[in-house]
């Protein structure tokens, strides 16, 4: 790998012991994927993926504090993933005795040492960064250093910013020494598409669903999706950025998709179109058949698939304001309908602290409290990694959290009708 003269400094000790070990951890990541050279961080600030202080995370703190010793900080303020506790989610005893004296015994400490590192604020804690409210949204062509796959993937995609899908404390090397490896989504040929998928659907798909049937069939590669705009339009207004926002995570953690293109939409497509596909590019077309076919084969892996359900969670990835806002009106108005008062199954509806902070401005959040759900910022994966609740039968309308953990996957509709009309 070629590294031009500050970088070659760095590596021979210039800034020190520390940032020389830094800088060959990233040489010697960017010689494992053929990186040619190294190319500037340009993002105004960095997200790192490792939010949560397990008590076995022992060598990511010893880590931490080599570099904090070492008088090290991060060249930009980062936001970090959602927090693994919240009080105000339901948990009984034994479980949280698990969360807090077993599991996340860490957390506390690990959160000084972040801040003392360069977090962005106390409460920039989401998987969903780029949201305007969190104040970490990069330009396009920015260069980042992040890890957290739904976040890398509508940063590529949606925002048009560059970067590669990361392994978690990879994301603060290249945002310490402020250089990360020239490989793969870096690249204009890395971001070129080796697949044409033709959305052949007689409604709109499912986000999540739509997401989970690319990734498992692109896995790793870049997908051109035509048809979309048809259903949620030519423009990245709100409503189109919250799909993609659930679509891709889907399709980073069903397969592991960093980049996607959405012909007529997304700011690369529109901008070069078609050119974008490469030769020899496969296709996969998906009807309403083709994504029934999908969610049928989910596994159920609940001890008694016919349990009723004593958790739901929505929001993996983090919600937007918008979608608080419309999940209100959508669950008062099943509600009445059912001729019910609250959800009859305990629901979390999950967003960034500052979503949450500018959702209690507004009159919705006192009607979706009187509805019984419950707003938390936590993460729902670290929730669901107690192993306490890993045996609870547990709902989602998120993919990401079904193929992590053993919650099940229901579409929205069928989430709405489960926590109002009771049942499954």
């Amino acid at each position: 790998m070629y590294l031009n003269e500050e970088q070659q400094a760095i590596l021979n000790g210039s800034q020190g012991e520390t940032m020389a070990k830094v800088m060959k951890t990233l040489v010697m990541f960017g010689d494992a994927f053929g990186a040619e050279k190294m190319v500037p961080v340009t993002s105004k600030h960095n997200h790192l993926v490792t939010s949560f202080g397990l008590k076995v995370m022992a060598p990511v703190y010893d880590l931490m504090q080599q570099l904090l010793d070492a008088g090290v900080k991060s060249g930009q303020t980062f936001s970090v993933d959602p927090r693994p506790l919240d009080k105000n989610v339901p948990a009984n005893f034994l479980q949280n005795f698990v969360f807090n004296k077993l599991m996340y015994t860490k957390q506390d400490f690990y959160e000084e040492q972040l801040k003392k590192l360069g977090l962005l604020s106390d409460d920039a804690f989401t998987c969903a960064c780029y949201l305007d409210q969190v104040g970490n949204k990069p330009e396009k062509g920015d260069i980042l250093s992040w890890a957290e796959s739904s976040a890398v993937v509508y940063a590529n995609s949606v925002l048009g910013a560059r970067c590669n899908r990361n392994s978690g404390i990879m994301d603060i090397m290249g945002s310490i020494v402020g250089y990360v490896p020239y490989f793969g989504l870096l690249t204009d040929e890395g971001r070129r598409a080796t697949w044409i998928v033709k959305i052949e659907t007689t409604k709109k798909p499912e986000a999540q669903l739509l997401g989970s049937a690319i990734g498992m069939k692109v896995m790793e590669d870049v997908p051109y999706v035509i048809g979309l705009d048809k259903w949620i339009g030519q423009e990245l207004d709100d409503s189109a950025c919250t799909y993609l926002k659930d679509f891709g995570a889907a399709t980073a953690s069903n397969g592991a998709v960093g980049l996607y293109h959405i012909d007529n939409l997304t700011p690369e497509a529109k901008e070069l179109g078609k050119s974008l596909i490469a030769d020899g590019a496969r296709e996969y077309v998906i009807t309403d058949a083709e994504l029934e076919r999908v969610k049928a084969n989910y596994p159920v892996v609940w001890k008694n698939p016919d349990a009723t359900p004593k958790l739901c969670f929505m929001g993996c990835p983090h919600m937007s304001l918008q979608q608080l806002k419309d999940w209100t009106d959508k669950v008062e108005a099943a509600l009445k309908e059912a001729g019910n008062k609250t959800v009859l199954i305990p629901t979390v509806f999950t967003a960034p602290p500052k979503v949450l902070e500018e959702f209690g401005k507004t009159e919705y959040a006192a009607r979706l409290k009187a509805t019984g759900v419950i707003t938390s910022y936590i993460c729902p994966l670290m929730y669901m990694n107690n192993p306490l609740c890993k045996k609870m039968p547990v709902i989602t309308s998120s993919n990401k959290l079904r193929t992590y953990t053993s919650a099940r996957y229901y579409t929205d509709d069928e989430i709405l009708a489960a926590i109002t009309k009771g049942g499954k």
